[in-house]
């Protein structure tokens, strides 16, 4: 069954609707041995689609980490070290069923007393930091460039024509959108008129014989509804209503020149002022999922019959919001790094990015820093579905390709299914800036409020390696962060298909040649490594 977003995608570009037209152990996995096996054609089951990261190429013939395997076969009771992981993105529910056991606290600060109990600067910083206090809309970077008005701005002319291909693109969608939601709502009407009731069942619907055009068109409506996953004509139209709410975010806030969104009382093109927001580190409203997802990648409590298992125990997750809805600031990210370094964290989790980067040298300095405090630094590599070697996407830890850290890792996504479609389509990529592939497309965790979803992006591919990451420091704590870094990518599955890239299938290359490592993350492999490389 295709996902939400997929029919909805379908609809905006078909001119169906209303009957308007046509339309065995080992460490380094031999390429044979991969490419011999059957590949996966059927669909998942509910439980693989819950865990499918977690499950084994060779064993269940899908593209996960071998987490499982790790755990049966390696980590079994083994008593590990406590590590802090940093999530750097939109606050998380810290008391979530399923992560509330694994959230870092710090001891040396007493909750609610309005005082710096710990003199970092910070007050009641128990569980993390907020940069971005009670705000939560921002402008995309671009936009900000040129709301500045200073046409001398280096990217000024790149980030005008940015903005006028995006604004043109979703005013666009706006109206098309607003059409949908119309016929939807038309051949609702129709149906619940011609029933004398609003839940009409499909069956009913199938029934209808009728020589009425407007009926028979409303019928077909809901047919198609159905044909593509959706139960009723409500679930259509509150699903495109949510992409018309998305919509109309992206244009009143995202790409309008004249909004106004930092509310925290700082200025983010000066670096001297570092103490701004507030100890609050949750979302604040339940639809600010992201952190909440990402977090329970890494650290949702193992086996504990609840919805999800992360990828590492042993794991305390640090929270410090960062990620707005529309692009981050370069200050409040290169303080959230810093932050992260000074109070403990030994990975950062760094599920964000854009294209443009006005003061990308703080950020750059910032991972430089982590890298020289034995700190890993995991970056998802965006979800353009371009070459990161040709067109930047920031934050990123090199000027004009020599790297200033070797603890920063850059992860593309990989979707559920071995063989050409191993990529995620949205996934960036890149030969040289791209280090490797976890899975990243439909995956399964927390969101805020006890409850559960399933997201894709190369967001939910990071933090898989973040999880790995954690396991090796972990269980192999003398490890430096660089070491960790060499392990995640020699100890990879190497790939030796040829796959699409960026969702286009006119643009079919070898797997090497678009990633640095040429491997797929694998957990199992790594924890063998790793404890090779400990002796």
């Amino acid at each position: 069954m295709r996902t939400i977003k997929q029919v909805i995608l379908t609809i905006a570009t078909t001119t169906l609707l209303l009957g308007c037209g046509s339309t065995g152990e080992i460490l380094l996995t031999p390429e044979e041995n991969i490419d011999a096996i059957p590949l996966k054609v059927s669909d998942l089951t509910e439980a693989e689609k819950q865990n499918w990261g977690h499950l084994d190429l060779l064993v269940d013939t899908i593209p996960g980490m071998s987490v499982d395997k790790a755990y049966a076969e390696i980590i079994k009771s083994k008593k590990g070290k406590k590590v802090i992981v940093a999530v750097i993105d939109s606050g998380i529910d810290i008391d979530h069923e399923d992560l509330d056991a694994n959230i870092w606290t710090n001891t040396d600060e007493k909750p609610g007393n309005g005082k710096d109990d710990d003199n970092n600067g910070y007050i009641d910083d128990v569980h993390g930091w907020n940069f971005l206090g009670d705000g939560y809309n921002e402008q995309l970077e671009y936009v900000r460039i040129l709301a500045s008005g200073n046409t001398s701005h280096p990217d000024y002319a790149a980030a005008k024509a940015e903005y006028e291909s995006e604004y043109t693109k979703w005013t666009e969608r706006k109206t098309q959108y607003d059409q949908i939601y119309q016929q939807i709502k038309g051949a609702d009407d129709v149906l619940s008129q011609h029933f004398g009731k609003k839940d009409y069942t499909q069956k009913e619907v199938g029934a209808i014989k009728t020589e009425d055009q407007t009926l028979g068109q409303a019928k077909q409506v809901a047919q198609y509804m159905y044909s593509n996953g959706l139960e009723s004509m409500a679930d259509a139209l509150e699903e495109v209503n949510n992409a018309i709410k998305s919509i109309n975010e992206r244009l009143n806030y995202n790409l309008n020149k004249d909004f106004k969104g930092r509310v925290n009382g700082d200025d983010p093109e000066n670096m001297n002022s570092k103490f701004y927001g507030n100890g609050n580190v949750k979302p604040i409203k339940k639809d600010e999922s992201h952190g909440t997802h990402v977090a329970g990648i890494i650290a949702a409590e193992r086996n504990n019959g609840l919805g999800a298992n992360g990828v590492a125990n042993n794991v305390e997750i640090m929270s410090i919001r960062t990620v707005p809805n529309g692009d981050e600031y370069d200050k409040d990210v290169a303080l959230a790094i810093r932050y992260a370094v000074d109070n403990g964290a030994s990975i950062i989790n760094g599920s964000f990015g854009k294209s443009f980067s006005p003061h990308s040298d703080w950020v750059r300095d910032a991972i430089a820093y982590a890298s020289k405090n034995d700190v890993v630094f995991v970056h998802a590599a965006g979800n353009d579905s371009k070459n990161v070697d040709e067109k930047p996407n920031f934050p990123d830890d090199n000027i004009n390709g020599q790297e200033v850290s070797n603890t920063y890792i850059r992860v593309g996504a990989l979707a559920p299914k071995y063989g050409s479609g191993l990529l995620a389509g949205f996934s960036n990529y890149g030969k040289s800036n791209v280090d490797v592939f976890a899975p990243g497309a439909q995956v399964y965790s927390t969101t805020p409020e006890n409850e559960y979803d399933t997201k894709g992006g190369t967001s939910m591919a990071a933090p898989a390696v973040a999880g790995v990451a954690a396991l090796i420091r972990s269980y192999y704590p003398k490890l430096t962060a660089a070491q960790v870094k060499q392990i995640i990518m020699d100890s990879g599955l190497d790939i030796n298909t040829k796959v699409i890239v960026g969702g286009n299938t006119d643009d079919i290359q070898p797997y090497k040649n678009i990633v640095k490592s040429g491997k797929i993350v694998n957990a199992y492999n790594a924890l063998i490594m790793a404890s090779k490389m400990a002796q």
